[in-house]
């Protein structure tokens, strides 16, 4: 299976019409989404082409292809609107590989140790092994801090990588 990677979209239509496209492209199974889909929350400034009920109409129609887990910016309402489940947190086995994901405001309380911890949050992409465990986080395919590139990551049956939205590969790490 092919997993497209991608958090912090923050009700960007422009952000969702990528997601829709990489999925499509790259030939995509599943849609995984580490939180923050619909709003942009107090401590970012409104994203470009801000507008939410967009991106309703890009991601719905994926909805069965959809992982979600719940974002800060995340409000109740969110689940009247959107199709796919948002979850608190998510366990599975991806690939083979044992994984939890999760948005990442709590993830320091989490004390599980899979292969692949999965987060969003910072906006920062990361691609590290730490304690046994590979982290990643894809940053923001709408709002990058600290210098990064607007980016997801591709999780394959051999490996996962990040990239920017020009398809650069950053970094990649092999099972």
């Amino acid at each position: 299976m092919k997993y497209l990677i991608v958090s912090d979209i923050h009700g960007s239509s422009d952000s969702a019409n990528h997601i829709e496209r990489l999925y499509k492209e790259l030939g995509c199974d599943y849609i995984l989404c580490l939180g923050d889909v619909l709003y942009h929350g107090p401590r970012n400034d409104l994203p470009e082409n801000y507008a939410p009920k967009k991106v309703i109409a890009v991601l719905n129609p994926l909805a069965d292809r959809i992982i979600c887990v719940k974002g800060n910016c995340e409000a109740e309402v969110d689940q009247m609107v959107l199709d796919f489940k948002i979850l608190d947190s998510y366990d599975a086995t991806l690939n083979g590989i044992t994984c939890h994901l999760e948005h990442g405001h709590h993830l320091d309380e989490y004390t599980g140790k899979p292969m692949m911890i999965m987060s969003g949050h910072t906006h920062i992409p990361v691609l590290e092994m730490k304690d046994g465990s590979l982290y990643l986080n894809p940053g923001s395919i709408t709002i990058p801090k600290a210098s990064s590139a607007r980016g997801y990551a591709i999780l394959d049956e051999k490996n996962v990588a990040l990239y920017d939205l020009a398809g650069n590969k950053l970094k990649e790490y092999t099972f």
